[in-house]
């Protein structure tokens, strides 16, 4: 059964009175665009942190917010009862559970808490891996790009089993508005994989209609003020067809990570024996797009539509 929790302080170990938090050491492995702000609303929420990043100088600043930075995974997760990983995709998280430095074979009884979008296959793959070192595995990915991630207002795709909730839901709490109990761990990225293609096909959408409407003779403005009075504008589409009109890339969510995360969801309808008509057909051309614009926003598509 589906269960939301909306954050509120009383989640929060900021608002135990200035009490340690009744939750354990938190390693935290991944600290770039997304997970170096989660990693910081831990610390600022009184959690006692252990942190790792491949590249070391991005994992130094956390050391200004009171966490222990570490020289591997391994050393991370010394003393850590609950793991998260942030990391770039299923190989990199993989190096980090199971490489020569990785934590996994020496944590048993560890709650590691997933919360990368690396797709169905990894997902399940790792959870096996966990299962078999006596580590329980949390598939846990948000919804939300860097600014959420900033301001602890990501939405939560938790999944796995109903004992963790209680020593997690304090955790989500501090890097999410809302946290959403979705069943069996593996769920968490089912749904993300859902969510991530719609995502794609919307940016799509609000490109070719941009695109088109200024191939018809009309402003491309224009389109946006009626989007923006009509049930058919999402809050969504018309930020990304502001941005896409204004030439403003800023990243948000890097088109390279936008490509990786509807390549994924492709993968996952081969594997059910169906298709994804619309993510495939915009494959190509964000592939093509990414070679120049790789760390844009993923609106940059804007440019070869």
């Amino acid at each position: 059964m589906t269960t939301t929790q909306t954050t509120s302080p009383a989640n929060t170990p900021a608002s135990l009175g200035g009490r340690a938090p009744k939750t354990p050491v938190i390693a935290f492995l991944g600290t770039g665009r997304m997970g170096g702000p989660m990693a910081v609303n831990l610390a600022r929420g009184g959690f006692q942190l252990r942190v790792w990043n491949r590249t070391s100088s991005r994992a130094a600043a956390l050391a200004g917010h009171g966490a222990f930075v570490a020289h591997t995974p391994a050393e991370a997760a010394q003393s850590a009862g609950i793991l998260i990983t942030m990391l770039a995709d299923g190989p990199a998280t993989e190096r980090a559970a199971n490489g020569p430095d990785g934590f996994l074979a020496r944590c048993p009884g560890l709650i590691w808490v997933q919360m990368a979008t690396i797709g169905a296959r990894w997902s399940a793959q790792l959870a096996v891996a966990a299962a078999r070192h006596g580590v329980t595995f949390v598939d846990a990915p948000v919804s939300g790009s860097q600014g959420p991630a900033e301001a602890g207002q990501l939405i939560i795709l938790a999944s796995g089993p109903d004992r963790v909730r209680d020593v997690l839901n304090p955790v989500f709490g501090a890097l999410g508005r809302a946290t959403v109990w979705l069943g069996p761990a593996g769920d968490g990225t089912r749904a993300k994989l859902v969510l991530n293609s719609w995502l794609v096909d919307l940016v799509e959408a609000t490109a070719e209609a941009l695109s088109f409407a200024g191939r018809l003779g009309l402003d491309p403005a224009s389109i946006v003020e009626l989007l923006q009075s009509t049930p058919l504008g999402s809050p969504y589409a018309v930020q990304k067809a502001t941005a896409m009109l204004a030439g403003d890339f800023t990243p948000a969510f890097a088109l390279k990570h936008a490509v990786k995360d509807a390549e994924l969801a492709v993968q996952a309808a081969y594997g059910l024996g169906t298709h994804l008509p619309l993510t495939e057909a915009l494959l190509p051309r964000w592939r093509h797009t990414a070679l120049e614009h790789a760390d844009d926003d993923l609106s940059a598509v804007y440019i070869t539509a």
